[in-house]
């Protein structure tokens, strides 16, 4: 059997060290057992070591050796069990089994197959003794080396007689009398490689390794501090020996980092067994397919994933590949198709669970999660399909309408998305309702040391995990006061063409003077250093003080006092001994909402993209009273709600609506058109969501008709109270809306005091 792939010669090379060792064991048991020196005990032991060597070389396809070693372990057995005497015969024939044994693991180590030699003379001794013929075997006798066929424990390529002994043929002839056997070719292999397998490998415990890192990581933070102490200095003595520390420390790093590595196959090698017990329990077919076995990860991130992806492999086969007769219907194979592919990606692991089956129901996933009061019923509808996708990960979340013992209790994907982004990954859905859904998760390689970007701000030091950080920009003097702009309130840069929301770092933090207030404008002479950094899949500009440098960092965990911090995912010690602590950036985009701010304001980017290419102006179409055609710069749209009336309260003379943690005022916009009329009394009601400098208010419409692109020429001698001037929109006539002077008239002190905020 030829050995290629590297999973598999990595499970060969750990069942040779284990083997090797447990062989030797055997030996010394043995020999115990003979001198009378054994116990009950023995006897488990060495049927243990024989039944596990059959066990592990069944599991990756060594035949010849399974076979061998099972019928050791049928006469251990009887050992066992005490049914069988031991004796010296007995003794020497197990010894000279333990030999056959090392001998074909030898083989392995040294040409990769299993060897050409027939076992079949020893294998009868042990079968006869399994008998009671103990007389016949009073003489052990070496294997002879016949013809591959005469003993069909191996594989057909190995199938050739072995050479003749000189002068002669090589024939098994009972009594001392046997002619001398071949040499066969392995041995002659095994003479010319270098020392065993089992002499270049030891066994260390894990939580040894593990305070191996924990010390790695302390000389790293040494190094750290004497790195920055000796750049100070010019002592050229001190200068290089640093640098030789540098060097050596880096080295030593990742050596330790490689023994806690393992290929993501070691947690794999059981879904199999999941898979295949789950669809026969489902009356389901289930192919599934395996890529990036050997792709590999820290031990740690291993353990961390093992759960999840267990419980989305379920899902997958439970939720996802649909029954035969169904598939046969939609046209697709009865057998369902099931992967797991991990690949190594911009210093992440990325993993994807693939299936082709119904895919995710977005109109039922909506219609659920408005029942279970996750969403308003207006949000529900407005809602985006990544959007829908991203509430089966809601605690309590679940489509499925009959408790079983696999699925519907409403537990699991908000675990599987808890566990994944505590050790700093995410997890996205993409699903074509009838053609299959994929989960894509991406985790760091490890979590104990990781490169980091150093910045400062408010006069305290963060760090960035690099994995997050996309780019870095510096605005100076005019370029960074015009640069950023204000939407909805919000700062934004635009960067080639694309909006990005910003976030400052003091703000967010409460740092420094003003600490929590909106940041203000920078001033001509300002440098703005902006972060660009991507979570959840969208990005945002973190803008920070100073940009310092990038370097290793030693991830030291929070405290419990502080895990409920969502802004930080740890700290670690500074060169000059100084605790900084580290940014969560998901936790950050979400403290400052501008990940829902992204998902909102897709559309308008898009939009606004449009505008700048062609010089075409987007509108919003929409009617309000007896005004049947009425029209306002999609760029003051906030949002676009439905309310129920049942929602509208009153706080003294003016209609409200509880809204995303704030009390939204509302304005019937008919109102305040001239001859416009009372607005029909729609149950829900439409809202247009205006948004300035963090205050909002919700104009109240008849209905929203459309979204066009439109060269505007504007009449303004059809100005009037409340309206801007008219133009013609798709061959009619359709009125401005002076939303500035409607709020006005409406709310005298809504602009006085957004000023003041």
């Amino acid at each position: 059997m030829a050995i290629n792939d590297k999973l598999q010669q990595q499970l060969i090379r750990d069942l040779l060290v284990e083997s090797f060792d447990s062989l030797d064991r055997f030996d010394r048991e043995m020999l115990a057992l003979e001198k009378g020196e054994g116990t009950e005990e023995t006897l488990n032991i060495v049927f243990r070591i024989i039944h596990t060597i059959k066990g592990s070389s069944g599991c990756i396809g060594l035949n010849k050796v399974e076979s061998v070693a099972h019928v050791g372990e049928s006469l251990l057995s009887l050992l066992r069990d005490g049914r069988l005497a031991v004796s010296p015969p007995l003794i020497s024939v197990l010894l000279e089994y333990s030999d056959a044994l090392k001998a074909m693991l030898r083989c392995i180590e040294n040409t990769g197959n299993q060897g050409e030699v027939d076992y079949s003379p020893l294998l009868r001794k042990l079968e006869d003794f399994q008998a009671g013929g103990l007389a016949a075997l009073a003489t052990p006798a070496e294997p002879v080396a016949l013809p591959a066929a005469a003993f069909g424990l191996f594989d057909e390529e190995a199938a050739a007689p072995a050479a003749p002994a000189p002068g002669g043929t090589a024939a098994a002839v009972p009594g001392s009398s046997a002619a001398p056997a071949a040499k066969p070719a392995e041995a002659e292999a095994a003479s010319r490689h270098g020392p065993a397998v089992s002499d270049t490998a030891i066994r260390v415990d894990v939580t040894q390794l593990d305070r191996l890192m924990n010390l790695v990581g302390e000389l790293v933070l040494a190094r750290n501090q004497i790195v920055q102490f000796t750049t100070e200095t010019q002592n050229a003595t001190m200068l290089h020996a640093a640098q030789r520390l540098n060097i050596i420390t880096t080295e030593l790093q990742e050596s330790v980092m490689k023994t806690r590595m393992q290929p993501i196959g070691n947690v794999w090698a059981k879904f199999p067994r999941v898979v295949r017990d789950l669809a026969h329990e489902l009356g389901k077919q289930v192919q599934l397919v395996m890529e990036g076995n050997e792709t590999e990860l820290d031990r740690t991130i291993i353990e961390a994933i093992k759960d999840p992806l267990t419980h989305i492999i379920r899902n997958s086969v439970d939720h996802g590949i649909e029954l035969p007769p169904v598939r046969r219907a939609a046209g697709k194979p009865e057998q369902g198709l099931l992967i797991l592919r991990a690949f190594h990606e911009g210093g992440q692991v990325n993993i994807e669970i693939i299936d082709d089956g119904r895919g995710v129901d977005v109109a039922r996933v909506r219609e659920k999660a408005v029942q279970r009061g996750l969403v308003p019923a207006g949000q529900a509808a407005h809602m985006s399909n990544h959007e829908a996708f991203a509430l089966i990960f809601a605690p309590g979340f679940s489509t499925v309408e009959k408790v079983t013992n696999v699925s519907g209790r409403g537990v699991g994907m908000d675990v599987v998305k808890t566990n994944i982004e505590k050790i700093g990954g995410s997890v996205d859905v993409l699903s074509e309702a009838g053609q299959g859904t994929t989960l894509k998760i991406k985790i760091p390689l490890t979590l104990a040391i990781i490169p980091a970007l150093i910045v400062t701000s408010g006069r305290e030091r963060f760090a960035i995990p690099q994995v997050s950080l996309l780019e870095l920009v510096r605005l100076e003097g005019e370029s960074g006061r015009k640069g950023i702009e204000s939407l909805y309130g919000a700062p934004v840069y635009r960067l080639r063409g694309q909006l990005l929301p910003l976030v400052y770092l003091n703000s967010e933090l409460k740092l420094g003077p003003g600490a929590g207030q909106p940041a203000a404008a920078p001033q001509n002479d300002a440098i703005v250093n902006i972060v660009v950094l991507h979570a959840d899949g969208r990005s945002f500009g973190l803008v920070v003080d100073e940009i310092n440098d990038t370097e290793e960092i030693v991830v030291k965990p929070l405290g419990k006092q502080l895990k409920s911090l969502s802004c930080f995912a740890g700290a670690t010690i500074m060169g000059d001994g100084r605790v900084a602590l580290i940014l969560d950036v998901l936790g950050l985009a979400q403290n400052a909402r501008v990940v829902s701010e992204v998902r909102d304001q897709a559309l308008h980017e898009k939009a606004a993209a449009t505008e700048a290419a062609d010089e075409k102006r987007t509108l919003l179409l929409f009617s309000a009273g007896q005004a049947a055609r009425l029209a306002i710069p999609l760029s003051l749209v906030a949002r676009l709600e439905e309310f129920p009336r049942s929602r509208v309260e009153r706080s003294g003379t003016q209609e409200v609506v509880q809204y995303r943690g704030q009390i939204l005022p509302l304005i019937e916009l008919a109102k305040y058109l001239p001859n416009a009329g009372a607005t029909a009394a729609s149950d829900p009601m439409q809202v247009v969501v205006y948004a300035e400098q963090g205050r909002s208010v919700g104009l109240v419409v008849g209905r929203i008709n459309d979204i066009v692109q439109q060269t505007l020429t504007v009449n303004r001698a059809a100005s009037r109270d409340g309206i801007l001037g008219s133009t013609v929109i798709q061959d009619h006539v359709t009125d401005l809306l002076d939303v500035a002077g409607i709020i006005r008239a409406a709310d005298p002190g809504f602009y006085a005091e957004t000023k003041t905020t």
